[in-house]
């Protein structure tokens, strides 16, 4: 017979993230696989969600090469997700926005994706949910800054 502790033991913050990243990487990998992408496309139609940016902060964002993103966004757009559309003023310079099939989409592994991971962090007190989006947040904000990546620009004004 198994018991379970009423606490789980505390884990150093290096293994807690590591291990945290493990079990959101699983749902994301899962919901990515229901509907035949990769988690990296799903990552980009998550980021195209309220933005068009260009190839290269595309690529900034997804931390991939140019050249991979191009192949990226070719199979998107073969699948009817994304389209490409010129930059004002910079002929050369090319968007990337999703298409009206691509909005559906992404709003269904939106939809999925947060019930699946709202039911991780469901058995939380609520203090504890603020307190992890909080910090989650300032992690994800701090990192993206020392990467030279402003979360907010480019985003797409309600």
């Amino acid at each position: 017979m198994t018991s379970t502790p009423t606490s789980p033991p505390r884990l150093d913050p290096v293994d807690a993230l590591v291990q945290l990243t493990f079990a959101v990487q699983t749902v994301i990998g899962t919901v990515a696989a229901r509907h035949e992408l990769s988690i990296t496309q799903l990552r980009m139609l998550g980021i195209l969600r309220d933005r068009e940016p260009g190839m290269l902060e595309l690529s900034r964002m997804l931390t991939l090469e140019k050249s991979s993103v191009t192949g990226l966004v070719d199979r998107a757009q073969k699948r009817g997700l994304v389209a490409r559309t010129g930059a004002d003023g910079d002929g050369r310079a090319v968007h990337v926005r999703l298409t009206a099939r691509g909005r559906r989409v992404a709003a269904r592994l939106t939809e999925e994706v947060t019930d699946e991971l709202s039911a991780l962090v469901a058995g939380l007190p609520a203090r504890d949910r603020d307190q992890l989006t909080r910090i989650a947040t300032r992690v994800v904000y701090d990192r993206a800054a020392h990467d030279g990546i402003d979360l907010d620009e480019g985003r797409a004004r309600a």
